[in-house]
């Protein structure tokens, strides 16, 4: 009988030849019991009735501490596991923060006032704001220090400003995690809040926390915040205050703050405030 598809006999021999001489490895079979003679597979497989600390290796217990010691690592960085629950920190902590911290790198970039040439000089001497007090010019210097500070995933303050900001305006008892979703939530571009700071520095997240820290003008806040999720009138909350930031930062840059800073004798204060109004404004024209 010919071999279907044209094969000859020669060849259905050589794939038989081919097929005896295919050697698979042996494997004995061990039962899993023996097995437990490993000191690593010993600490993994005991029970708690015969679990004993003293049983497992050195090696074992050095590399379960590295474990738990170990930071949770991610794009923007290396975050450290918290210790527990991180507590809400006020305006007036948050500022006495950056008021005894060390800006100086911070403060070798800003500039206090625009420079003004030839007749837009002598028309701001003649018809501009009045200069601000002497007294206060330290004040408008550390906003925009403030206002060049990056996001330290390591710092605690810088993370309990984010967390108070989340919690305040979302209503949660618990901390978010660092990177997610949730912050596209609360009007973030993204994953992670620091790359919306540009520009406005952590100024951007001490304004939003004088937001919502402020129970007068709290429920303002949330007002605004429920008002950036409704079907027609959705805006990111965050990127638009943020926003809202840089403006204050160019108006008080051209010293149009002077007159309020001598009012309210806070320079920073006053340009929350500013920020507070503006906010406000926003939501008057988006209602009208």
């Amino acid at each position: 009988m010919t071999p279907p598809w044209g094969m000859n006999q020669c060849s259905i021999n050589n794939c038989q030849h081919e097929t005896q001489a295919i050697t698979y490895p042996v494997y004995k079979v061990v039962h899993i019991s023996a097995l437990k003679q490993n000191g690593l597979l010993q600490s993994l497989s005991a029970t708690p009735s015969d679990f004993k600390e003293s049983d497992i290796s050195e090696e074992v217990l050095r590399v379960r501490e590295e474990w738990d010691n170990i930071a949770s690592i991610h794009p923007g960085g290396i975050v450290e596991k918290p210790l527990g629950p991180i507590p809400l920190i006020s305006f007036n902590e948050a500022l006495q923060y950056f008021q005894t911290a060390d800006l100086s790198d911070c403060r070798k970039k800003i500039r206090p006032t625009i420079q003004r040439r030839g007749l837009a000089a002598m028309a701001h001497f003649l018809f501009g704001p009045p200069r601000l007090q002497q007294q206060l010019q330290s004040e408008r210097d550390l906003a925009l220090a403030i206002a060049q500070c990056g996001l330290d995933n390591n710092e605690k303050v810088h993370m309990r400003i984010l967390q108070t900001v989340y919690k305040k305006l979302t209503g949660s008892r618990f901390d978010c995690a660092r990177y997610g979703a949730h912050w596209e939530d609360l009007g973030f571009q993204g994953m992670d809040p620091s790359t919306d700071l540009r520009g406005a520095g952590l100024l951007g997240l001490m304004q939003t926390l004088y937001f919502v820290m402020d129970s007068r003008i709290l429920p303002v806040a949330r007002e605004i915040f429920k008002l950036s999720h409704h079907e027609v009138q959705n805006f990111p909350f965050c990127v638009m205050s943020i926003n809202i930031t840089r403006i204050v930062i160019q108006v008080l840059r051209e010293e149009r703050l002077s007159r309020i800073g001598s009012l309210c004798q806070k320079k920073p204060k006053a340009a929350a405030k500013t920020h507070g109004d503006i906010h406000e404004r926003k939501l008057c024209s988006r209602r009208g």
